[in-house]
């Protein structure tokens, strides 16, 4: 089994936040909420293990406050 990576793992940082907040320019609130859920069930398809889906889901709904997880 797979786990969960949450040790920074993605090159072109910047540039992915870019294409995200890009993603969302001009869009309403349902729109976006939308968008995020599209992109969260393209992502967890392209995973494609449910365990570490669902770890990354209880590590995201963890977070209480910028830079504090429960996902270590």
């Amino acid at each position: 089994m797979s786990r969960l990576i949450v040790e920074p793992n993605l090159d072109q940082v910047d540039d992915v936040y870019q294409w995200l907040v890009d993603a969302h320019a001009g869009r309403n609130e349902t729109d976006s909420m939308r968008l995020n859920a599209r992109l969260v069930l393209l992502l967890a398809n392209h995973i494609g293990d449910p365990q570490v889906v669902r770890e990354a889901i209880v590590s995201a709904a963890s977070i209480r406050e910028e830079g504090t997880s429960k996902c270590t």
